[in-house]
């Protein structure tokens, strides 16, 4: 997928649940929204790579495409960092409590 190709993305948390939560409960909505994440990185990756290889070749015309592609990718890496560190501190703060 190339950036002219982009479609629109679908919310991590808004009304709709993913496809693989619908009917489930929160363990597998919060599953889905890694997966949704980590998919997410899969294909901003491909998608720098492939307009890296074009670049090399001498085949992009606009090279400003690719540090759109970066730029996306690393974004999209940044925020999977954070839904695991926000979900590792969720869990010691569970651990934390004595019942």
């Amino acid at each position: 997928m190339l950036i002219n190709e982009i479609t629109p993305l679908t919310p991590l948390w808004g009304d709709e649940k993913p496809e693989a939560a619908k009917g489930a409960g929160f363990e597998n909505m919060f599953g889905g929204i890694f997966r949704s994440a980590i998919d997410n990185v899969k294909e901003t990756d491909a998608d720098k790579t492939q307009l890296q290889y074009l670049m090399a070749t001498g085949q992009l015309d606009n090279p400003a495409e690719l540090s759109l592609a970066s730029s996306k990718y690393e974004m999209s890496v940044s925020l999977l960092v954070q839904l695991r560190n926000r979900a590792v501190e969720a869990y010691n703060e569970i651990m934390r409590i004595s019942l």
